[in-house]
């Protein structure tokens, strides 16, 4: 998957939503940890939009138990033609087996997506830096996303996204939460290089997302498309 430039995925646990998603994302961001038999719905997808798979672990907000079947399945799904990228934690390639789906991923020509979440606050600048730096140093993008509880939290982020973005590292950030909601809007024009949105509002994977047609128009807008 290409992200010399922004992406928006359209995040759903039910690939049946994607043609519904065509107009407005560039890709599907598939949420496997969410998903009854992910693997055999990966295979009989025929869908227009490119995939990125994710199977987030239970200790960063997800659904998957931290078993090696959670990092087996996402080796799996990266041999599936339409799977172009994947996401892998940054603790799971600190602490765990991950560096086996980062080498697969690549081996099968996709790109791979290191984050890092925090519910509960939105960290330090420095940290931000380092943990964007980290990810960006293993993977093909770092991705930050943090909970703001200010406008100060939601600056900080963005000053982060820009100056990793000048140093030549390739990011993706976002603000949970109501005081971080436009941050999904407005990262773009410092750099970040995906969104995330679901097409039905009352399907969000995540605090404050806006639903798809509605960040596709703005951030349409505000780069002047």
């Amino acid at each position: 998957m290409n992200f010399d430039s922004f992406v928006l995925t359209a995040s759903t646990a039910d690939l049946a939503d994607e043609p519904d998603a065509r107009d407005h994302a560039d890709a599907v961001e598939y949420r496997m940890d969410l998903a009854d038999d992910p693997l055999a719905a990966l295979a009989e997808y025929d869908g227009d939009l490119s995939i990125l798979v994710t199977n987030r672990a239970d200790w960063e907000g997800g659904e998957a138990a931290d078993t090696p079947a959670r990092l087996d399945a996402l080796c799996s799904a990266v041999e599936n033609e339409a799977v172009e990228a994947v996401d892998v934690e940054l603790q799971t390639l600190d602490d765990g087996d991950g560096q086996r789906v980062v080498e697969h991923a690549h081996d099968n020509g996709a790109s791979v997506v290191v984050s890092t979440h925090d519910f509960e606050v939105t960290p330090d600048r420095e940290t931000l830096e380092d943990w964007l730096s980290r990810a960006s140093s293993v993977g093909d993008v770092g991705k930050v996303a943090v909970t703001a509880h200010s406008p100060d939290d939601v600056l900080d982020l963005l000053a982060a996204t820009r100056s990793r973005t000048v140093a030549g590292e390739t990011v993706a950030t976002m603000a949970m939460g109501e005081a971080g909601r436009h941050s999904r809007a407005v990262a773009p024009l410092y750099g970040s290089r995906i969104g995330y949105a679901p097409v039905d509002p009352a399907d969000a994977t995540a605090p404050g997302q806006y639903d798809l047609a509605t960040l596709s128009d703005l951030v349409a807008k505000l780069e002047g498309r």
